[in-house]
């Protein structure tokens, strides 16, 4: 693997344990067995290295969701798929920690691509809504960009009820009960 591609997934990972405080270049380094000048070659410093690993993890949720939200089934089949897949619950969203965490959220660098990802999260939750609308899968009164604004709440707060019990079994009701009052099945 290529030195900018480890040292990318090494601050992928501790982002993701660490947060970006917790995250520091020497960490990086050590992760990614590179050198202080191979992560200096690539990237201007830590923020902007942090940058394009946060922008990948987005490009990796991003594809992982739209295996179920464009997948066989219908719209509520699809939704229930992409609620019910497999994930490691108690270490949170890879792309939502990074939401909570002070110093992501204060620069505007770093929060964009969260940002960004939320976006198009809801936004393509959206449409899978609205197509279900319109094929009788979901009721006509149902608001296409609010439950796509209620599917991602519930999922990010399922994560952190989770870690607070340490159990997944919060998570697991709150994504179930989701499902029951979408009608998916």
């Amino acid at each position: 693997m290529e030195t900018v591609e480890r040292l990318i997934r090494s601050t992928q990972e501790l982002l993701w344990e660490r947060g970006y405080v917790g995250t520091s270049p020497k960490a990086i380094q050590r992760a990614a067995d590179a050198g202080q000048g191979s992560m200096y070659h690539h990237f201007t410093g830590k923020a902007e290295l942090a940058k394009a690993a946060i922008e990948r993890s987005g490009a990796e949720l991003r594809a992982a969701a739209e295996v179920q939200l464009a997948g066989e089934g219908t719209a509520a089949e699809r939704i229930s798929a992409y609620l019910g897949r497999e994930r490691d619950v108690l270490r949170g969203c890879q792309v939502g920690r990074l939401a909570a965490d002070p110093d992501v959220v204060a620069d505007p660098e770093l929060r964009a691509p969260v940002a960004e990802t939320f976006e198009w999260l809801r936004a393509r939750l959206a449409e899978v809504v609205a197509e279900g609308k319109r094929t009788g899968d979901f009721p006509e009164s149902l608001d296409p960009e609010r439950t796509a604004a209620t599917i991602a709440a519930v999922l990010q707060g399922g994560y952190v009820l989770a870690r607070a019990a340490g159990s997944t079994e919060p998570f697991e009701l709150a994504i179930h009960g989701l499902i029951d009052l979408l009608g998916a099945k």
